[in-house]
């Protein structure tokens, strides 16, 4: 590569970071929503710009996700539509700089927030002092004039927010948090100013401390939810931490160090030791241990050489590599890693629009339950002060932030836990479903099995071996099917070379046929010998003895006569027995589809404890046998190597791709597992259960608390400070019920301890 090469790419890489991203989706940041009512507000002012569709605004992760209908959009007119809507919105990009950027934006304002709190506790601490100081007997008021003048500030600086969102949502014909928190404390302090001015300063029947200390709590609430939203979110960020910024790229013979936008698929990086791999790749030169336990999960580095591949984000050892790139930016495997947790994060649930509803119309009943509470207070007779204080306190405990996160929070824990342990989610549908699945099938080949068959037997039955096997290695030269590379590996252990082939055809589920030396070669199973009209009744023997030893059989006939079998091995993983242990103990039914004869179908599902066993099964037979599992009234989970399974991976309840993470696997299925071990099956079902019970026990708590505390408030037996004390802690119990997830571990079975 010549030096000019890297200043065209240099000025490329300039020209197009200052152009519009053409992506089918838009990601932005959104600050400023503090409820779920919040978030709907956004995602109506982004439904209504044209040319975006199906709008998704993510609470716990304060950002949204639009889809590009028009080509033309411009991500500006998005950023503006949020901005008159009264939010603060920043375009997104899939690189880990902007996230940085975000994080950076997030962390300031929280300082921010976090010295305005100060100030708003060392204002409240003298107003609330006489309230704390009289259960110990001592009795003293602050003069009113006074105490109007500490809660000023906290009222009208420190609470400018609470107005701010309130008047922008009730330009847009919306409730939020910030109408129910300002219309409270300004009745409280208002009220208490009216007695001042009226005469009363010697600070008794105030309701200063009421205004101060429900702003100073909410802001506490928001502030800790702050914090512990961030926390959630570690599982995103670590994996963009992964990216390296630089590269060490071969450029006339030697490396130089560019940025990594400037590598491309072909080019040919360095990697020295302790260093992280810039690019998805194959190792050219050089051997070392890779640490991929953010990538896949796998706690152990795995070992790779010449010819092997790499992943990007993995930590070289103690060897220096020479590796060819062959996916960089967005095209590699971790770039598509980030996107799968983003969007299975950013996804609704089906309960989460029960919940929507719900908010929509949740501070306009709170509005009218308040109205209602002074009325009823003052047709009793209580007076205004009474039914006043009881009408703040409805106003501020009702609290829809608990009931919008609920789910958010529960979804961001629970998948980025799961990515942590090698586990993808590819939507918030395939973790719904997920939960529900009662019955786990599983292909054969490359999932129970290592997918590297082995030739263990050749009978020949006529001709040459060495000349039959010439044929079949010929005839089979260009295939990628595993039986193949079984073959070829082992004619070139003999030192045979392949002949030509033509007129090479292959039957779909039966095998393959070619001329070799004009002479009509076909390999493959029964079915194929008699749909090529061969009588091979002198396979039939061997092939059923071999067979029955769990082994994959292949007739070869040469000329319309038998010739020969080839059996090929291929050992269970080792993990395979115990995963299968491990559906069965979940009460989980459990059932091997192969297209292998029933005969190596059955060894190999008797070897690992199943009990149900198809054999001979084709890639439309798979997609049968699922779609007639279903019609049972099945929830079916298809687990599968994500390229050969494809039809029967998406024709399932729920796919489970089980391999290394290739296109086809993230495309297909619904749950990608990163590293090729059944045991993770399990566990996928596992934390998308533990998810699931964590929403609807967050929600059941988010409506009993406002079913428990609005008529509590009503009737006078919370406080406005008690009530402003409860509505921080139900959203912050929320956050903190949802961050238990992030303790899951998948269980360990021995051979994982």
């Amino acid at each position: 590569m010549a030096v000019v090469d890297l200043a065209v790419r240099t000025e490329a890489a300039v020209a197009g970071s200052a152009g519009t991203s053409g992506s089918a989706h838009i990601r932005l940041a959104i600050a400023g929503m503090t409820c779920a009512a919040c978030a709907g507000r956004v995602e109506k002012a982004l439904a209504r710009v044209s040319g975006a569709a199906n709008p998704r605004v993510n609470l716990a992760l304060e950002r949204a996700d639009v889809e590009r209908v028009d080509p033309a959009l411009d991500a500006g007119l998005l950023v503006s539509a949020v901005e008159k809507a009264g939010y603060r919105a920043a375009l997104l990009d899939d690189e880990a700089g902007a996230a940085a950027d975000h994080d950076a934006q997030a962390a300031a304002e929280a300082r921010s927030e976090l010295i305005r709190l100060t100030i708003a506790a060392v204002l409240a601490v003298p107003i609330v002092l006489p309230m704390l100081a009289a259960p110990f007997g001592l009795a003293f008021h602050l003069p009113g004039p006074l105490q109007a003048l500490l809660a000023a500030p906290v009222q009208f600086w420190i609470g400018a927010r609470f107005y701010k969102g309130a008047w922008k949502a009730l330009k847009t014909g919306t409730g939020t948090m910030d109408v129910l928190v300002a219309l409270g404390t300004t009745a409280a302090y208002v009220y208490s100013l009216g007695v001042v001015v009226a005469g009363a300063g010697d600070g008794h029947g105030l309701y200063f401390e009421a205004a101060v200390v429900v702003i100073t709590l909410v802001l506490l609430g928001k502030w800790l939810e702050t914090g512990a939203k961030r926390s959630a979110t570690t599982a995103i960020r670590e994996l963009m931490a992964l990216k390296p910024e630089k590269a060490w790229l071969e450029s006339e013979g030697e490396f130089r160090q560019v940025p990594i936008g400037l590598v491309r698929a072909g080019d040919v990086v360095m990697v020295r030791p302790g260093e992280r791999v810039p690019v998805d790749g194959v190792i050219e030169e050089g051997a070392s241990e890779l640490d991929e336990a953010l990538i896949t999960g796998e706690s152990m580095a795995v070992a790779r050489g010449p010819g092997e591949p790499v992943i990007g984000g993995a930590i070289n050892g103690t060897g220096r590599l020479r590796v060819r790139a062959t996916a960089v930016g967005a095209s590699s495997t971790l770039a598509r890693i980030v996107r799968l947790v983003e969007n299975a994060q950013s996804g609704k649930a089906s309960i989460q629009r029960l919940v929507d509803r719900v908010t929509r119309v949740f501070v306009p009943a709170v509005v009218l339950a308040a109205a209602a509470t002074l009325a009823g207070w003052l047709l009793a007779g209580a007076g205004v002060e009474r039914g006043l204080i009881a009408a703040v306190a409805v106003l501020v405990v009702a609290c829809p932030c608990a009931l919008g996160l609920a789910t958010p929070m529960a979804l961001v824990a629970g998948t980025g836990v799961a990515a942590r342990h090698g586990i993808l989610v590819k939507d918030i549908a395939a973790l719904e479903r997920a939960h529900k699945v009662d019955t786990v099938v599983f292909d054969k080949t490359g999932t129970l099995t290592l997918g590297r068959p082995q030739v263990s037997d050749v009978v020949i039955t006529a001709g040459a071996r060495d000349d039959v096997l010439a044929c079949v290695q010929s005839v089979q030269g260009g295939s990628e099917h595993p039986l193949a590379h079984a073959i070829a590996d082992y004619c070139r252990g003999l030192g045979l070379e392949p002949r030509t082939a033509t007129g090479v055809r292959s039957v779909p589920g039966a095998g393959v046929v070619g001329v070799v030396d004009g002479r009509r070669v076909a390999i493959g199973n029964e079915g194929l010998m008699q749909a090529e009209g061969i009588d091979a009744a002198a396979l039939v023997v061997p092939a059923q003895r071999l067979e029955a030893e769990g082994k994959t059989t292949m007739r070869i006939a040469i000329d319309g006569a038998p010739a020969a079998v080839v059996a090929v091995a291929d050992r269970a993983r080792p993990e395979a027995l115990a995963a299968v242990q491990a559906l069965s103990r979940r009460g989980l039914r459990t059932l091997v589809l192969s297209g292998d004869v029933a005969r190596v179908a059955a060894a190999v599902g008797a070897a690992l404890g199943v009990a149900e066993v198809r054999g001979g099964v084709t890639p439309d037979g798979k997609l049968k046998t699922i779609e007639e599992l279903r019609h049972e009234g099945r929830t079916v989970a298809m687990v599968g190597d994500g390229i050969n399974d494809a039809p029967a991976l998406a024709g399932a309840d729920i796919g489970i791709a089980m391999g290394s993470g290739t296109a086809v696997a993230l495309e297909t299925a619904g749950i990608t597992l990163m590293r090729a071990d059944p045991w993770l099956v399990a566990a996928a079902l596992d934390i998308s259960r533990a998810t699931w019970r964590r929403i609807h026990y967050n929600l059941f708590w988010a409506f009993a608390y406002n079913v428990i505390a609005l008529p509590l408030a009503a009737s006078g037996h919370l406080s406005p400070e008690l009530a402003g004390a409860a509505m921080a802690m139900s959203s912050l119990s929320v956050v903190a019920s949802s961050l238990q997830l992030r303790r899951w571990k998948p269980q360990l079975d021995p051979a994982h301890a």
